[in-house]
């Protein structure tokens, strides 16, 4: 295992699984100016690394993430400081959700707001049983609109009011009721958990997961007959790749045997 640091987001590689960890414990691994700034670099990193093909996005500490640094956020009045902000971090995510790769969450505490927002965005994401998960801005007098965006498309309408309007939190167990998680686990199982799906993802051809991941999401912004029209398109191209066409050939002969 090679293991690359900086101060606000770790990079560990096992093989073709790439670890990104938050560092910033102490603050609840805010999503600060510069934990953005350092993130946002770091996908953009393992996205561009031909060796890696599965991300697992996991954090320091008690807290996975607590969403926006609120006492940073405070320190400014002007609007377009707030726009500027928002439409950084909203780039962050979709660099997640646009990145070849998939990105796996490995959520070991609360995951709160922009926090909660970042386990959505990814595409599988497993947390211990002690976790909660919430969109509380509202608690503050602040609705988590942005978080919103990724949460609605992760479960249903509403149940996404009900985290969004009321502020409550709920537990691993019910995140994965919900649907936000895949699944919630014991804390002493949550790294096999993680490791097993991240192995699994990583011995796919990552040609065809790519592509795939892009069709499952871009099909879903898609009325239904477009959608499947977009799809055949791309199982047509998928198809075309020479060792999908070589997997499938063994598959042939083996069942001829």
């Amino acid at each position: 295992m090679t293991t690359l640091a900086n101060d606000l987001v770790w990079r560990s590689d096992a093989g073709p699984i790439a670890t990104l960890t938050l560092n910033r414990p102490d603050k609840g691994n805010a999503l600060s100016e510069a934990m953005l700034a350092a993130l946002s670099e770091r996908i953009i990193e393992v996205d561009r690394d031909d060796g890696v093909r599965v991300v697992v996005l996991a954090a320091n500490g008690k807290i996975f993430c607590g969403g926006h640094d609120l006492a940073e956020m405070r320190a400014h009045e002007d609007q377009g400081y707030f726009e500027d902000l928002f439409a950084r971090c909203t780039r962050m995510m979709l660099s997640i959700r646009q990145s070849r790769k998939p990105f796996i969450a490995r959520v070991q505490g609360a995951a709160v707001a922009a926090g909660c927002q970042l386990v959505a965005t990814c595409d599988l994401a497993y947390a211990a049983d002690t976790a909660r998960f919430g969109v509380n801005g509202i608690n503050l007098g602040l609705f988590c609109s942005t978080p919103s965006v990724a949460v609605s498309r992760s479960i249903l309408p509403k149940q996404a009011l009900d985290l969004l309007l009321t502020g409550r939190l709920v537990d691993a167990k019910r995140a994965a009721e919900l649907g936000l998680i895949n699944a919630a686990v014991p804390a002493a199982d949550l790294d096999a958990t993680v490791a097993e799906s991240a192995r699994l993802v990583a011995e796919k051809l990552p040609e065809a997961i790519a592509l795939g991941k892009n069709a499952f999401y871009a099909q879903g912004e898609l009325d239904i007959a477009d959608a499947y029209a977009l799809a055949g398109r791309c199982m047509a191209e998928n198809m075309g790749f020479r060792e999908t066409k070589d997997l499938i050939d063994g598959f042939v002969a083996a069942r001829r045997k």
